[in-house]
């Protein structure tokens, strides 16, 4: 038998379930309110002038068409707000460089970005036999293109593999003091190669040959070289050494038959022309 208690518990049971199931339809009926409030507020502040993009910085470039292509990706982006930068824009904006391969943005604070731009740059033509390819600074084997890059260095290898690289170390090091070279130069370079006396060579078309040694402080070695180069004392010379990039030095190599006639002692001995802009002393070595 049910108890009077039991019965009157039910009766006011029932109609407090209503009052709360209303509770909860307001509560989520207010939540949802206030997310699309907030979605609005969030969309109309990230492309508004408070974010706005005001200033760009462009890294990575190095290839033959460097002011194009900032002046490209400056226009696009200043069009953006630092929180809502297309990528796709971007991108559109320098499709016509076939060499540029990827972006990267970074925002700096409320109105500046900076966008890295990872190229496959071709610096030079690995060559074996009749066989020549496309590499770039990397030593990435690059596919033919119909894009004209004007003259580029050679760089001979023993064979082109079925990979992806240049994978022999002496080629590769050409291959990296070439690529660290201001592009506008390769075209005046015929050549680059390395040997066991001065490391890195590279030949100049019209011009002596430049002694590298070992692929490090490159930047300061063609910093060196250039600056020998348009130095009045090197005409003439058939080398310029900056393995020593602080003390850089052009000299005349010196034939068996003249060292003969010299009286000196080897064909290797060579008479220095320049060393680091000033007239220096007969040296040994071929540099």
């Amino acid at each position: 038998m049910i108890s009077d208690s039991w019965a009157r518990e039910r009766r006011f049971a029932v109609p407090r379930l209503v009052p709360r199931r209303l509770r909860s339809l307001h509560t989520l009926v207010l939540v949802l309110v206030l997310v699309l409030i907030g979605w609005l507020g969030w969309t109309w502040y990230r492309g508004s002038s408070f974010v706005k993009v005001e200033s760009v910085r462009v890294t990575g470039l190095s290839g033959p068409d460097v002011p194009q292509i900032r002046d490209a990706l400056m226009s696009a982006a200043l069009q953006m707000t630092t929180l809502n930068v297309n990528i796709q824009k971007l991108e559109a904006s320098v499709s016509q460089y076939s060499y540029v391969h990827a972006l990267t943005v970074t925002g700096t604070g409320a109105h500046g970005v900076v966008i890295h731009v990872a190229e496959k740059v071709p610096v030079a033509y690995v060559q074996a036999g009749s066989r020549t390819q496309m590499v770039d600074g990397a030593g990435e084997l690059l596919p033919s293109s119909t894009t004209v890059y004007g003259a580029l260095p050679v760089v001979p290898v023993d064979s082109i593999s079925a990979g992806n690289t240049v994978a022999a170390p002496g080629a590769r090091a050409a291959i990296e003091a070439l690529a660290a070279a201001p592009y506008a130069l390769l075209a005046h370079i015929s050549g680059a190669a390395s040997s066991s006396a001065h490391g890195v060579i590279v030949q100049l078309r019209h011009g002596p040959q430049l002694y590298f040694g070992p692929s490090t402080q490159l930047a300061e070695k063609w910093h060196a070289a250039v600056a020998v180069l348009q130095n009045s004392d090197s005409v003439g010379a058939s080398y310029i050494d900056v393995t020593d990039p602080s003390r850089p030095a052009a000299g005349v190599s010196v034939s068996q038959s003249q060292a003969g006639a010299l009286g000196l002692s080897s064909a290797n001995t060579a008479t220095t022309a320049t060393n680091g802009g000033s007239t220096g002393n007969t040296s040994t070595g071929g540099g």
